[in-house]
C-alpha cells in the first residue's frame, strides 16, 4: 500500500517510530520492502534529490508504487533534505507521497515562508511535507553542514514554525549529526522532552540515526520520535560487502552480476530488519 507520513503516523501511533531508510541505488528498494514487510512494520523509503535524478524520478516512483501495492505493509516515498521548491513540486506531480522542503540554513521567517508554499502545494495533492528547524550538523548525500554551525532546535522556535507552516513532521537538532558512524552521538534528552511537549501532534524526525546508539534510539522512540532516519549505515554496508564480492578470487567476466549484488543486497535487508526492530515500543 502507497501512502503519505500522515497515514503512517497513524497506523503506527503507540508502536513506535515509523523507519526512514535512504534508498542509494535501485537495488535497495525490494530488499528495504521486504524487509519491513518480514517484520509487518510501515516503512519510508527516502531519497535526496541526486539519487532521485541518478535513477529517474518516474521510473522510481513507478517501482516504489508497484512493489508497495503488492505488499502487505504501509510504503511511503520521500524526497529528503532538498532546498528546491520547484523540484519538490515536480515530485510531488509525479508522485512522491512526501518530501521535505530543508529551509534550516536560512533565517526562521524565510524558513517559514518557503515551507508554507511547499506545505500548500503538497497538501492539495494529498502529499505530506517534512520541514527542519535548528542545523543538524555532519555530512550526508545532499546535506553539507559543518559541526561548529550546527545548532539545537529552539522549542519556541519550533513551536512558531509548526502553527506557521501546518508541517506534518519536524527534524529537529538534539545532539545528532549526519554521517556519523565512528562515534556515537549524544542526545540532548530535556530538549527532546521538550520539544515533544510543545509540539504535539507534529511528528517528531530525528536525523543522523546511525550516530545513535541502541539504547539511547529506544529511548528516542518512547519519549516521541516518530519518524528516524538511517542513511549512512546502508551506504557504508553496500559499499563493504561490494567490495568483497567484486573482487572475491572465483569473479570472472561471465559472472552474473545479480550473484554479486545479491549479497549487499541481503546486507540492506538485514540492516533494515534491525533498525526497524530498535524503532518498536
Amino acid at each position: 500500500m502507497y501512502k503519505n507520513l500522515i497515514d503512517l503516523f497513524k497506523e503506527n501511533e503507540g508502536k513506535g517510530a515509523v523507519g526512514a531508510f535512504n534508498v542509494h541505488c535501485f537495488e535497495m528498494l525490494p530488499a528495504m520492502i521486504g524487509a519491513a514487510g518480514e517484520l509487518g512494520v510501515p516503512v519510508i523509503l527516502q531519497t535526496s534529490l541526486g539519487t532521485a535524478k541518478y535513477i529517474g524520478l518516474e521510473p522510481l516512483i513507478a517501482a516504489v508504487k508497484a512493489i508497495a501495492e503488492k505488499s502487505s505493509i504501509s510504503v511511503a516515498l520521500h524526497m529528503d533534505h532538498c532546498k528546491d521548491i520547484e523540484a519538490l513540486k515536480e515530485a510531488i506531480d509525479l508522485g512522491y507521497s512526501s518530501v521535505m522542503y530543508d529551509g534550516s540554513s536560512l533565517s526562521l521567517e524565510e524558513n517559514i515562508k518557503n515551507t508554507k508554499e511547499v506545505v500548500a502545494y503538497a497538501h492539495e495533492r494529498n502529499v505530506s511535507v517534512e520541514g527542519e528547524v535548528g542545523s543538524i550538523g555532519g555530512a550526508e548525500e545532499g546535506v553539507v553542514v559543518a559541526k561548529d554551525d550546527a545548532m539545537y532546535t529552539k522549542p519556541e522556535d519550533a513551536l512558531y514554525f509548526a502553527q506557521s507552516t501546518g508541517v506534518d513532521a519536524l527534524a529537529v537538532s538534539i545532539g545528532t549529526t549526519h554521517g556519523q558512524y565512528k562515534s556515537k552521538a549524544k542526545i540532548n534528552y530535556e530538549l527532546l522532552t521538550e520539544l515533544k511537549a510543545k509540539l504535539g501532534s507534529t511528528g517528531l524526525v530525528l536525523h543522523g540515526g546511525t550516530g545513535v546508539s541502541d539504547e539511547d534510539m529506544r529511548r528516542c522512540v518512547r519519549e516521541g520520535m516518530k519518524k528516524i532516519n538511517v542513511g549512512t549505515e546502508l551506504n557504508k554496508s553496500y559499499i563493504e560487502v561490494v567490495r568483497e564480492t567484486f573482487t572475491a578470487d572465483d569473479v570472472t567476466p561471465l559472472t552474473s552480476l545479480r550473484n554479486l549484488l545479491g549479497p549487499a543486497n541481503d546486507k540492506i535487508a538485514e540492516v533494515v530488519k534491525e533498525k526497524a526492530s530498535l524503532f518498536r515500543i
